[in-house]
């Protein structure tokens, strides 16, 4: 008997002890193999195969040096960690081309001033220490290096942004040469202050500079903005344009078909360009777009300043962006207020061009033309062209024409509105900058910044839902719970019958 147990125990002791072994070796070929599994939808704690492809053709040696205080606030305790597991991929992927180093700056000699002259602000705290809060100074940067060139990250607070910044970082690096894109600056075009939070983020990428168009586009300018111009473009200009498109330039045009003022009076805006869209297939309406679907605006009537769902501002969501353009398909919502329509007279495009409807409205929309009332408290009724009606577009020309053409491919896309990137519009729909930027990025480099960059759109709206499907969900969440309640309980009363019926059996 003990003998049998003895063989048992033994069994046993060698089970463990064979487990044990091929966790140890699990363990330590998990060491040797680099191996993450993100289950968020935008995989937003794992590096993109952009970056993956952009790090793996690394030429040279580029260090990543974080610099993380110790006594930083709660919130940020996991912070380093995060950040250490997304530098570690971007390591892991570099055939050992990137080097990261984590510093605590209190080990420096002068953390204020060796830091404050790599580009990171020393930042102040609130942290609770011995029951009271004390204001602590602390970092939260890195700077990344290639060569003799530095790109700082000044803060880095979270991780939802962090993979577009240091792959741009890395970009902008090693990259030969900027491109450079230009903004009209004369006639009557929307003035750079008041567009300065597009402009910012365009200059962490590209040299940007404002010039006056007369009669040629400045040889170094690679994508060309027009942006909200009042004033009619001359013959010369037309043709300036003209000469840019065929050597293989790329325009983006923001152009209001009606000008709206103040007091909501609004007018036709006719800046001498439709002969230029019409000659690449592209027809700018001189009208007004409502839609059901629409954005909140803040109207003041007398002393009182209310919020309502205004037609006038169509709203975008993710079904009406067009799902094969890198450059709107992971875009979630935007807003475009008091804008055009567009339509495409595809008889005039060759047949290398390509079109691509970027953004359009639900078919519940409809237009206002000539005669204009933009009151917010109207009652609001579809008009009798009620359908989809487009807001963006854009036309890859093809081969270029003209006898100052070149092998490139011009291309060219409208936008039936400009107040979209104002600074003061900004704050109410954070996306409409993402769209911005996504649309310079297609003109003027590859897609690869686009990817990564819409990963982190900051808008999630709920879909629109039918009044009966409302109803639907108001009354199930009314009766559901009562319904279900009663029906267990006949159930069980049911069952309970029948358990006793077999029993006096």
């Amino acid at each position: 008997m003990n003998y049998k147990k003895f063989l048992k125990s033994s069994d046993l002791g060698i089970t463990v002890m064979i487990v044990i072994g091929i966790l140890v070796v699990i363990n330590f070929l998990s060491y040797q193999i680099f191996i993450r599994t993100d289950l968020t939808e935008n995989k937003d704690f794992s590096i993109s195969k952009v970056s993956k492809r952009a790090v793996g053709e690394l030429d040279d040696i580029v260090n990543i040096k974080v610099y993380f205080s110790k006594n930083l606030p709660s919130q940020y305790i996991n912070l380093s960690q995060e950040v250490g597991d997304i530098l570690g991929e971007y390591q892991a992927y570099s055939n050992g081309k990137i080097k990261v180093e984590f510093i605590d700056p209190e080990t420096l000699e002068n953390p204020e001033q060796e830091l404050g002259q790599q580009g990171i602000p020393a930042l102040q705290f609130n942290v609770l220490e011995k029951d009271k809060y004390q204001v602590v100074k602390g970092y939260l940067g890195m700077v990344i290096g290639y060569g003799d060139k530095k790109e700082p990250l000044p803060i880095v607070e979270d991780t939802r942004n962090l993979e577009y910044q240091v792959t741009l970082a890395i970009k902008k690096l090693t990259s030969q040469e900027t491109v450079v894109v230009g903004f009209v600056s004369n006639n009557d075009s929307v003035p750079p202050e008041q567009i300065q939070a597009a402009k910012q983020k365009l200059d962490e990428l590209y040299q940007t500079r404002s010039f006056e168009l007369e009669n040629e586009v400045p040889a170094d300018i690679k994508t060309l903005v027009i942006a909200g111009p009042k004033e009619k473009f001359t013959e010369e200009q037309i043709k300036a344009l003209d000469d840019f498109i065929n050597r293989g330039g790329s325009i983006l045009a923001l152009v209001d078909g009606v000008k709206v003022g103040q007091n909501l009076s609004a007018e036709i805006n006719d800046v001498g360009l439709d002969s230029f869209f019409e000659k690449y297939g592209i027809k700018l309406n001189h009208d007004l777009v409502l839609d059901v679907s629409s954005g909140m605006a803040s109207f003041n009537s007398g002393f009182i300043t209310f919020s309502t769902n205004y037609p006038f501002w169509p709203k975008i969501l993710k079904d009406n962006f067009d799902q094969e353009n890198a450059a709107v398909a992971k875009l979630e919502t935007l807003i475009l207020p008091w804008a055009s329509s567009l339509d495409i007279n595809e008889g005039k495009l060759g047949q290398e061009a390509e079109v691509s409807y970027l953004v359009k409205t639900t078919d519940k929309a409809w237009t206002q033309k000539d005669s204009f009332n933009l009151n917010p408290q109207q009652a609001f009724s579809p008009g009798a062209d009620q359908g989809q009606k487009n807001l963006t577009v854009s036309v890859n020309l093809g081969a270029s024409q003209g006898p100052s053409a070149s092998s490139g491919r011009g291309r060219l896309i409208v936008v039936g509105d400009s107040d979209f990137i104002f600074d003061n519009f900004l704050g109410q729909s954070g996306d409409n900058l993402v769209f911005f930027q996504n649309l310079v990025d297609s003109l003027s480099l590859d897609e690869d910044l686009i990817n990564i960059r819409s990963k982190a759109v900051s808008s999630r709206p709920l879909k629109e839902l039918t009044e009966a499907n409302k109803n639907l969900v108001k009354y199930l969440n009314i009766f559901g719970i009562t319904v279900l309640v009663v029906a267990f309980g006949l159930g069980r009363y049911y069952m309970r019958r029948r358990s006793r019926f077999v029993d006096e059996l």
